[in-house]
């Protein structure tokens, strides 16, 4: 079963931390993502930019509205995702209790949402308006 994990951080956080202490979780976590690569459980991941290079969009009366910045305002900002391999919720969680990220805040674990069958259905809705 796949899942979305979403590393949070609150930015001001590397501020306390020294360039040593810094590439030493940075070392421990990308350690911790062989260990999860090479159990087939690491499927993808990526860093994300400070959140002040992000922009947030929504649809208001009809046209686009973009904001610079997250949505949110909290503190703890979306880090970084990494999608997992699992065999359920419990066992994402048993595997992400032991990544050293967390040391830098809260991660969220949310199952994927397989979309093949609504895909599908809409791939033949397409094909007979064609």
């Amino acid at each position: 079963m796949k899942f979305i994990c979403l590393g949070c951080v609150d930015e001001k956080f590397w501020e306390k931390k020294s360039e040593q202490e810094f590439n030493a979780l940075a070392d421990a976590c990308f350690a911790y993502d062989d260990v999860l690569r090479k159990n087939g459980h690491f499927l993808g991941g990526e860093a994300l930019q400070t959140a002040g290079n992000a922009a947030t969009l929504r649809l208001k009366d009809g046209k686009v509205v973009v904001t610079d910045g997250p949505y949110a305002e909290t503190k703890e900002q979306i880090g970084g995702i990494l999608v997992l391999e699992a065999n359920d919720l419990k066992h994402a969680i048993e595997l992400i209790s032991k990544h050293p990220g967390l040391n830098c805040g809260p991660w969220e674990i949310r199952p994927a949402a397989d979309m093949t069958e609504m895909i599908r259905a809409s791939e033949r809705r397409r094909a007979q308006k064609k």
